[in-house]
């Protein structure tokens, strides 16, 4: 995954005898773990499950990154692959001891999340039920980190996955392995563009808060998935529009919006939009705006900026 240039030195383990709130808990991970086993049948029949370490900070190195489960007399090294991601053993002693995930890397750097898996999905598309299951082990597992005291959803839901990831404003955040433009769900012959605001945090991420969620670096990657929607069911497909793919030749643009128009040519015809500015130097607004009143019926815009300020692709999705 891209996250920008990566100077952060490595960090030596070090144990003491308080824990890191942000490490993660064996005992979790491990209820994560039985989690996808009660369920995996039904959500993901044949999936696999893996964990993932996912950059938060743009000078987060996540080459060579060294994870251990250390308890009181335990320590257990944990392989990780080329793609970050990594898979537990069970160990009743670390069990016993209460154990924690630890990395040579500074723990509010790196976002961790469940990967699950089928089989027969094509190249660079997900299956909803994996990302069903993902929500279910992920917030069992305990890996989402944001802070409770800016995202009160949070603070009432931390401890139910089954809420969190059926209600429509559970904010279980999934990443793209690219910048993200567009995410369109399939199943059978019916398909749909997912609403705007189910990209790039909902644009409802102000800088003070930004370093609170676990998108901090992965802004441009994140989306919601509809999860809670029973109508598009667990065979659903969803496919990636990227910021760096040319736009599809049936795909409408935002009226009155070419690329290489400046921010100022595009406010004169859209007005005021929400404007969410990324790690890259790239920016999306947003119409219409994130907070403002609904428009029933109406289309949604989205409007792509280059590092130089200058229109790249628009899109406008239909009611």
């Amino acid at each position: 995954m891209q996250a920008g240039a990566q100077t952060e030195p490595v960090q030596n383990v070090v144990v003491t005898a308080t824990r890191d709130p942000v490490d993660k808990s064996y005992r979790k991970m491990l209820r994560g773990m039985d989690r996808f086993a009660r369920q995996g049948a039904t959500l993901a029949p044949g999936a696999t499950l893996r964990f993932r370490l996912l950059p938060r900070l743009t000078r987060t190195r996540m080459e060579g990154i060294v994870l251990k489960v250390v308890g009181e007399t335990v320590t257990l090294p944990v392989p990780v692959a080329a793609d970050n991601s990594f898979t537990l053993e069970r160990d009743e002693r670390a069990w016993r001891e209460d154990a924690a995930l630890v990395a040579n890397r500074r723990t509010t750097s790196m976002t961790w999340r469940a990967d699950v898996r089928s089989p027969g999905v094509p190249a660079g598309m997900r299956r909803l039920g994996d990302l069903r299951l993902e929500c279910r082990v992920g917030m069992e597992a305990g890996l989402v980190s944001n802070n409770a005291h800016l995202f009160a959803w949070l603070a009432d839901l931390l401890t139910d996955p089954d809420r969190v990831c059926t209600a429509p404003d559970g904010n279980y955040l999934f990443f793209t392995e690219r910048p993200v433009f567009a995410v369109t769900l399939r199943a059978g012959e019916r398909s749909a563009v997912l609403p705007l605001r189910y990209l790039y945090a909902g644009g409802s991420q102000s800088p003070g808060e930004l370093r609170y969620c676990d998108c901090q670096v992965l802004l441009d990657h994140s989306y919601y998935a509809p999860l809670w929607d029973a109508a598009w069911p667990d065979d659903t497909l969803l496919s990636f529009e990227y910021m760096d793919d040319p736009a599809p030749p049936d795909a409408p643009s935002a009226p009155g919006i070419a690329p290489g128009q400046n921010r100022d040519q595009v406010r004169a015809v859209l007005g005021a939009g929400t404007e969410i500015a990324f790690d890259n130097g790239m920016q999306a607004w947003l119409y219409p705006p994130t907070g403002g009143k609904a428009r029933p019926g109406k289309p949604e815009y989205l409007v792509l900026f280059g590092t130089d300020g200058r229109v790249l692709k628009s899109r406008m999705r239909a009611p």
